[in-house]
């Protein structure tokens, strides 16, 4: 026993050192497999060592079997899950698929906090120190909250409910309520020590993360994600301070500094601050228009795959936008085909890629990199956008709201202001869509009616499958 609980600690800085690098490493595609990985074998590090530690997991040293196989269970079925969602699931459905994950992780916080007060109160009359029994209804509600609000985002992005904010009237005002009321039952569990308080505080936050999300649409659920990953990262951390586990703090804290951050940057590239995102209900239906043209019928000009096909053959610089409908049509690996062959035409090739495109943050980064896209034809918006003047034609695939020009030059736009990418600028921009439907945030693009604009309608993996052809015969 004594050898090896001398090392827990070691052991536990070592993990935590992985967690750390693999965090890093995730910041570029280049190498963000192999910090996974990294991030892998440092919770494998973590699991294995708090199971043998007797002084947290006794049951093993002293082989009592029911919970060493519930343990073996848990694992098992939770581990084959896991593998089978992660080769079945497919790049459309990562989002929600991400969601949901991230809801458990919120949930499990919740329910460990809970458990553990209430197994300290059974066992000694009181849920251990003032720090604990905060950071336990802290930890409580943040992953009730966390839990709650992803399954709903979870349905939105899965289309089993809307997608658009759904208000009441004084739902601001019941949310703080439900806060307050939350806070309130903290107070009367730590001073009483009170379980059906916890457990009450517990439902109310359910409530409070599902009231919190309703009223947000599509268009914010890749801001919403990230903010409720942190929510999760907060939760286990503080739920590591309730029953006294280091690496559980470290974990949490760099997943709700990490998710904290990476929300803050996105709302940054949308150029909306949080407080926005959460409660001006952004992607509402527009009945009045959208700002300059409103009411007036507008004319688009339609382009033939074959016209499109020369045009990119004979260019010198091509920029191809990617966004959700290329996860929707699965033509991630078409795009990449009609890229080597423009590149073997002596074409400049490059993948301009917005923060918030797609349905969660880097879901084009991930996209492109299922095709093995080469890294370096991938560029940020701030790398890409002072290169549109000079490229010859802008191919967008199933990008909307993230290069509407409106958001630059309508102050009547919802999306006035935010940051999107140039491609207007471009000698010549192709539009592949399915129709001329509004994307998340359901408005019109102004980008649709531009003079250098055509649209290329139809699936954009048909429709690529054409460009291909087309390009290979010029």
């Amino acid at each position: 026993m004594t050898n090896i609980a001398s090392i827990v600690g070691p052991a536990y800085l070592v993990a935590a050192f992985l967690f750390i690098l693999g965090l890093k490493r995730l910041s570029s595609p280049a190498t963000a497999r192999s910090g996974n990985r990294l991030a892998g074998i440092a919770m494998a590090i973590a699991l294995g060592v708090t199971l043998l530690d007797p002084d947290i997991f006794p049951a093993l040293v002293h082989l009592e079997w029911i919970p060493i196989l519930s343990i073996v269970i848990g694992t098992a079925i939770g581990g084959g899950l896991g593998v089978y969602f992660a080769r079945t699931v497919k790049m459309t459905a990562m989002p929600q698929m991400v969601a949901i994950f991230n809801g458990m992780g919120g949930g499990t916080a919740a329910l460990v906090s809970v458990a553990e007060i209430t197994r300290a109160v059974a066992e000694t009359g009181s849920g251990g120190s003032a720090f604990q029994v905060i950071a336990a209804v802290l930890g409580t509600a943040i992953g009730a909250v966390s839990f709650s609000g992803s399954v709903i985002a979870f349905m939105k992005l899965q289309e089993l409910m809307s997608d658009r904010p759904l208000r009441f009237g004084g739902q601001v005002y019941v949310n703080g309520l439900l806060l307050l009321g939350i806070l309130a039952l903290g107070g009367v569990v730590l001073v009483t020590g009170s379980m059906p308080a916890l457990w009450l505080a517990f439902a109310l936050a359910l409530v409070l993360g599902i009231d919190a999300v309703l009223p947000i649409g599509g268009a914010d659920m890749p801001v919403v994600i990230s903010l409720l990953n942190s929510f999760t990262g907060m939760a286990a951390a503080l739920t590591g301070f309730v029953v006294q586990n280091q690496i559980l703090v470290v974990a949490g804290a760099l997943v709700g500094a990490s998710g904290m951050l990476l929300t803050l940057l996105m709302g940054k590239a949308m150029n909306r601050p949080i407080s926005n995102v959460l409660f001006s209900g952004f992607g509402a239906i527009q009945t009045g228009g959208n700002g300059k043209g409103a009411g007036v019928a507008r004319i688009v000009k339609e382009a033939s795959a074959e016209d499109v096909g020369v045009a990119l053959a004979f260019a010198r610089n091509v920029v191809i936008v990617p966004g959700y409908g290329l996860a929707v049509a699965q033509a991630q690996h078409t795009v990449r085909e009609l890229a080597d062959e423009l590149e073997k035409h002596g074409v400049n090739v490059k993948y301009a890629i917005h923060p918030v495109a797609g349905r969660m943050p880097g879901h084009m980064n991930v996209l492109l990199a299922e095709a093995n896209v080469p890294y370096d034809q991938l560029a940020e918006m701030d790398q890409i956008n002072g290169e549109f003047d000079n490229t010859d034609v802008s191919l967008v695939i199933g990008a909307n709201d993230v290069v509407n020009p409106a958001a630059r030059s309508d102050p009547a736009s919802p999306i006035y202001g935010m940051p999107i990418l140039d491609v207007d600028h471009s000698r010549n921009v192709v539009i592949m869509k399915r129709s001329m439907n509004p994307g998340f945030a359901g408005i019109d693009n102004e980008l649709f009616y531009r003079d250098n604009s055509r649209m290329l309608f139809g699936d954009a993996k048909a429709s690529l499958t054409k460009l291909v052809a087309a390009v290979k015969a010029v």
